[in-house]
């Protein structure tokens, strides 16, 4: 494969849910035993941070504008809104298992007496994407292969292990961070104004945001933002951010028992006719529905059907 030929194309939003009382959303078995890239041609991002572990093939890692080679026993690290893209080599089958991880949400949890120190740690952990070999950092590796083994199997106290290790892996991974070398790799500086304006919108989705606010802290004029938003995303400032309120919705509803007008107002929506018009475009139901019986919709999101790339 020839990086010089390849072109960037517009960016897909890649949506996962981690299940209730889950430590994280763990990928694992046949079912990613498949050819990779097959048919797509363009990158994608997450909501949450993506952890992959190669066992077997061949091919490349797309990291914003740089085309890692990757192999087996190789790990992945991309933060959430980086974006990305694994091809396998002349059509072959490469093995791979992944973690989603909710990096903010565990640390807050954790470190709740001190979210300053939450965020800045958070911060750091999401500084760059990692396309490595075990070789090089064995004991990430290890951690990485220890928090699927817990995850495929479930024994007892299971949960409890995993988020002890999963700890360990944040730590591990922003001191590494803290002194980059071999294959980490620092978004290109148009990417790095997008993922600003896309974590400004995780932070403040809830807030009354305005598109003056994004295109501001992307240091670009709103006419300039709206342009290169639309065409990196394939959607609107505006459609980008009311799915991230759809998404903060659904966990919000998992976690209380408060009336629809509370949740819209929580997460952002003006009323509750918007809340119900934006969550019904996004999952196909109304918000109660979704509430009464989540499992029947989150398969929805595990199977990509909420993404920035429309005909997907």
């Amino acid at each position: 494969m020839n990086a010089g030929t390849k072109k960037k194309k517009q960016i897909q939003f890649r949506y996962y849910e981690i299940p209730q009382g889950e430590p994280c959303l763990a990928l694992l078995g046949e079912a990613w035993v498949r050819l990779y890239g097959d048919g797509v041609d363009c990158q994608h991002f997450h909501n949450y941070m993506e952890i992959g572990f190669c066992y077997d093939g061949r091919g490349e890692v797309e990291l914003d504008d740089e085309f890692v080679p990757y192999q087996e026993n190789m790990f992945t690290i991309i933060p959430k809104n980086y974006p990305h893209n694994t091809s396998s080599e002349n059509f072959s089958y490469s093995k791979w298992e992944y973690l989603f991880i909710d990096v903010e949400g565990l640390l807050q949890e954790i470190y709740r007496e001190n979210t300053m120190f939450a965020d800045e740690l958070a911060m750091l952990i999401n500084k760059r994407a990692w396309a490595v070999e075990v070789s090089q950092y064995p004991e990430v590796g290890g951690l990485i292969r220890n928090i699927m083994e817990e995850m495929r199997y479930k024994k007892e106290l299971y949960a409890e292990s995993v988020r002890g290790m999963l700890l360990s892996l944040l730590i591990n991974i922003a001191r590494i961070n803290q002194k980059p070398s071999g294959r980490v790799k620092k978004q290109s500086i148009r990417d790095s104004y997008m993922t600003v304006a896309l974590h400004y919108i995780g932070k403040h989705y809830a807030e009354d945001l305005t598109i003056g606010d994004l295109a501001a802290v992307s240091h670009m004029s709103e006419t300039n933002f709206r342009r290169v938003f639309q065409k990196a995303m394939n959607m609107t400032p505006s459609d980008y951010l009311n799915l991230v309120r759809v998404q903060g919705a659904c966990e919000y509803m998992k976690k209380s028992t408060d009336s629809m007008e509370l949740v819209a107002e929580k997460c952002g929506f003006q009323s509750v006719s918007t809340f119900n018009r934006n969550f019904k475009k996004v999952l196909g139901v109304t918000p109660y529905q979704w509430k009464i019986h989540p499992e029947n919709y989150e398969a929805k999101l595990l199977n990509y059907n909420i993404s920035a790339y429309k005909g997907w």
